[in-house]
């Protein structure tokens, strides 16, 4: 079967033949039915990860079916419907793990950078990564909840916010649009914040009861309007806006930081100490929090809004996406 693999940092992508690999102790083969493409990905394409061994196959939101099975691969079968993301194997062995605190694991395996991912007809990868599949969700829907979705579910569900808090979503792209999603069905008060007025019928579409528009209005003083937020998730971070954001918090709120950026931004020591505010970031999560996320996905409905692409076309849609031409999710299919 075909795959897309990267041979060198910054080198394009090559359709091959793919060796056919028989999983050993502790890991299984997957099928790969689909998986999303995710700007993280740009760690492979680009070589900016460091200790890559190429050739590699990128993507690491994966949805597939097991087809092969080495020695002591718990209760995991042929034929089960799995899904791995980012957490993709960790050493159970270092002082991280030994907490069981699996996703910060000093050796933790990403899918597409520690091994060949999703970009690839097969997958093989080891038992803790797996994620259980619900019927109800095709392939397509499943890929970008494995990262995209875990990432934006796992932080507001450990956000502190509760029931009818009002909890602002930053950004109506590939992770606001899932956040807006899952916090309207966790109950809370959800106040989209974007930039233009075409994104208010879409933000209120998905959930939230209120849009501030950033381009024209003052967000810190309509958040303050609301009494404050409890919990801002930010998915677009724009340096100069964090800022404003954090102005926008209640007493004890929290900024919890999804969308990652290189730039640093610049927030006073009062703005946090007063009303005893805080700003965390959040990683995405292990395979059992993926499995809650596509439980939950399934139960409620959430969806994210997905362009796909064969696989044949993998080149053009990382482009796409990377370029912003696709607005929400890309995924790759077979």
């Amino acid at each position: 079967m075909k795959s897309i693999r990267v041979e060198q940092a910054k080198g394009p992508f090559k359709l091959v033949d793919e060796k056919i690999v028989e999983p050993t102790r502790g890991q299984v083969r997957i099928k790969v039915q689909a998986c999303g493409i995710c700007h993280s990905d740009v760690f492979t394409k680009e070589g900016v990860w460091p200790g890559i061994a190429y050739p590699r196959s990128p993507g690491h939101e994966i949805a597939g079916v097991i087809e092969a099975v080495g020695d002591d691969a718990w209760d995991w079968k042929v034929g089960d419907r799995v899904g791995v993301g980012w957490h993709g194997g960790n050493c159970f062995r270092c002082e991280p793990c030994r907490r069981g605190d699996f996703v910060n694991c000093r050796f933790l395996q990403i899918p597409g950078i520690s091994y060949d991912g999703g970009y690839a007809a097969h997958v093989i990868a080891p038992v803790e990564a797996l994620a259980h599949i619900p019927d109800v969700l095709r392939p397509e829907e499943v890929a970008p909840l494995m990262c995209a979705g875990i990432t934006t579910f796992n932080a507001l569900r450990h956000s502190g916010a509760g029931p009818g808090d009002v909890v602002g979503i930053q950004g109506i792209g590939g992770l606001g649009h899932l956040g807006i999603q899952f916090a309207a069905k966790f109950g809370y008060d959800v106040v989209a914040i974007g930039r233009g007025e075409d994104k208010q019928a879409l933000a209120l579409k998905l959930g939230a009861r209120r849009y501030i528009d950033s381009g024209r209005q003052d967000v810190a003083a309509e958040l303050k309007k609301e009494g404050g937020a409890a919990v801002i998730l930010v998915t677009a971070p724009d340096p100069k806006a964090i800022g404003a954001l954090v102005d926008g918090l209640g007493v004890r709120g929290r900024l919890v930081i999804v969308g990652a950026s290189v730039e640093p931004f610049g927030v006073s020591s009062f703005q946090l100490i007063g009303a005893q505010r805080t700003i965390i970031g959040w990683p995405a999560g292990t395979s059992r929090d993926s499995e809650d996320t596509l439980k939950f996905a399934a139960q409620t409905g959430v969806r994210a809004m997905i362009e796909t692409f064969p696989i044949e076309q993998a080149e053009q849609a990382y482009d796409r996406m990377i370029t912003g031409k696709v607005r929400f999710r890309a995924v790759l299919t077979r």
